[in-house]
């Protein structure tokens, strides 16, 4: 059963090193988070179906079931979880993987301090510690209601990652205005950021294939400068 305090955001530990999956347990109890933890993909996803985590921290050479499989089948299940991989790989193309399927990634080793602000970044851009109300946003033909992380463009639901809802709902709130790729990393990626500040690009590319499978196109780049959620002329 998940460990008191009850009042902690739930977050599910996968690795099949003991070593880690003990010491980040003891840590994120620690920081008041409510923990289980397993060494398995496979147990993973049945622990996922019934516990219901708010975010799940998963390793992503297990030697079961892989943590990009564990996260493919439960976004193919519709289920939203946060996930924040654990990986020693470090290429770029590793990195971009783990970021397209979940939400953040954090290289082993790894500072338990820095592996901790990412895990309170992640649940501050989910909605899973903030009272974010019933907000709703809108510009031109998108609507995004904040409290149940929904998105709607022409009557389609959207299907965004939590990052995903994030870069948006900043692109919503300044809206016309021009911000950079240095706004976008300030706002969203909301710790001390030390990765490749292109995977900005990266995210716009997700949300341009979703927000403008439509048209109009929303979403445009402004050369040198940053981009711009906006009708086209």
């Amino acid at each position: 059963m998940l460990d008191t305090p009850a009042t902690g955001a739930r977050i599910l530990v996968v690795d099949d090193e003991l070593n880690i999956t003990d010491l980040l347990a003891t840590a994120l109890r620690f920081e008041g988070f409510s923990v289980e933890t397993t060494n398995s993909g496979n147990e993973a996803l049945v622990k996922a179906r019934s516990l219901r985590p708010d975010l799940i921290l998963l390793d992503v050479m297990l030697p079961d079931l892989d943590g990009t499989e564990v996260c493919r089948q439960l976004r193919a299940e519709g289920d939203p979880v946060p996930v924040v991989f654990l990986t020693a790989r470090d290429a770029t193309e590793d990195k971009v993987e783990g970021l397209t399927m979940g939400d953040d990634y954090v290289t082993k080793p790894f500072s338990l301090d820095e592996l901790v602000a990412r895990v309170r970044a992640v649940l501050r851009r989910s909605g899973a510690d903030t009272g974010d109300g019933d907000e709703q946003l809108r510009f031109a033909d998108l609507f995004m209601d904040v409290s149940t992380h929904e998105v709607w463009r022409q009557n389609h639901r959207l299907e965004l990652t939590a990052t995903e809802f994030n870069v948006l709902r900043y692109l919503i709130e300044s809206a016309k205005r021009v911000v950079s790729k240095s706004d976008i990393l300030d706002h969203v990626w909301d710790y001390s950021f030390d990765g490749d500040p292109n995977i900005v690009e990266t995210y716009i590319s997700y949300l341009r294939k979703k927000v403008d499978e439509f048209d109009p196109p929303l979403i445009h780049t402004v050369r040198g400068v940053g981009y711009s959620l906006r009708v086209p002329r």
